[in-house]
């Protein structure tokens, strides 16, 4: 039985990592194969080691044209943010202007003004914390997911697929007792 060299990269929980084949470091990334004969565990700093594997060629110009996305909508994301800033000054110098006009108002606005404040501050330090997130797990699921091992590695995938099945077939002969000599009959 032979396996295609053909690995598809996916994610477990943080519950579920086992040890990378390769380091033996806690990872929850996996190279599984199309018809789910073979898995192993595998770091991710391993997946852009080109002594380790390869993307698919297809594969590696879809992740490109995705990380290209991701940075274009990072960069509307902050034109956007520069722009809300840019207003919320210019409301501010509204405000300011009209608080002049009258003092008493003007203790009641800043009241209002610093609640508005630590909302606005609130809000963006949310947005900041939400994007952080969103950009870590971005750049994760922003590399290729369909990889080939080189020849060692992939030969050593096969190798164990074939023990593994050559130790099952020996058991097998081994439980069963038509299998094994039968003891001598005659005296000696």
């Amino acid at each position: 039985m032979s396996i295609k060299n053909l690995w598809h990269h996916r994610k477990v929980a943080d519950g579920s990592a086992k040890a990378c084949w390769i380091c033996y470091k806690p990872s929850t990334s996996v190279l599984i194969t199309p018809d789910n004969k073979d898995f192993f565990y595998v770091c991710i700093g391993h997946l852009s080691d080109r002594g380790f594997c390869q993307p698919d060629a297809d594969e590696a110009a879809a992740a490109a044209a995705r990380k290209k996305k991701e940075e274009l909508d990072l960069e509307i994301e902050k034109v956007k943010k520069e722009y809300e800033e840019k207003q919320r000054i210019k409301r501010e110098k509204r405000k300011d202007k009209a608080k002049e006009k009258d003092k008493e108002k003007e203790k009641d606005a800043n009241k209002t003004d610093e609640e508005e404040d630590k909302s606005d501050e609130k809000t963006k330090d949310d947005k900041i914390k939400e994007l952080s997130k969103s950009k870590d797990q971005a750049q994760v699921d922003l590399g290729p997911r369909i990889f080939t091992l080189n020849k060692n590695f992939y030969q050593m995938r096969i190798d164990r697929i074939r023990n593994a099945e050559a130790a099952k077939r020996n058991r097998e002969r081994l439980s069963n007792p038509a299998n094994l000599p039968s003891p001598p009959s005659g005296f000696p």
